[in-house]
């Protein structure tokens, strides 16, 4: 019998899209993995927002290839605590941790 080493998460989008997330694949996984190292460059909420997203987007040509072609529907697919989470298990990048958002405020209260 084969063990699962990784979690898997099933997720309803908001346009009623259900997806299985798992860890990615090594290729998307370096792809995202250089995406979300501009986000370090990230100088606006917004420009963060678009990292996260780009991200996600990267993530979804292993989940759902037409909703990674369509930025669009990919956005109108998605709220924030949702994105969270497939970054979560896609990459084990948790944008929910107490250390980091913490971290995140610090840097604002800063600049």
């Amino acid at each position: 019998m084969a063990t699962k080493v990784y979690e898997s998460v099933e997720l309803e989008l908001l346009d009623g899209t259900v997806v299985n997330i798992k860890p990615l694949n090594l290729k998307n996984l370096r792809e995202l993995m250089k995406e979300w190292s501009k986000a370090q460059e990230a100088t606006s909420e917004d420009g963060f927002l678009d990292v996260l997203i780009n991200c996600t987007q990267i993530a979804f040509k292993q989940y759902n290839p037409s909703l990674a072609g369509d930025r669009d529907a990919l956005e109108n697919a998605l709220d924030i605590q949702t994105m969270y989470k497939i970054l979560e298990v896609a990459a084990e990048i948790k944008l929910n941790d107490p250390n980091l958002v913490a971290m995140a405020q610090e840097l604002v209260g800063t600049n």
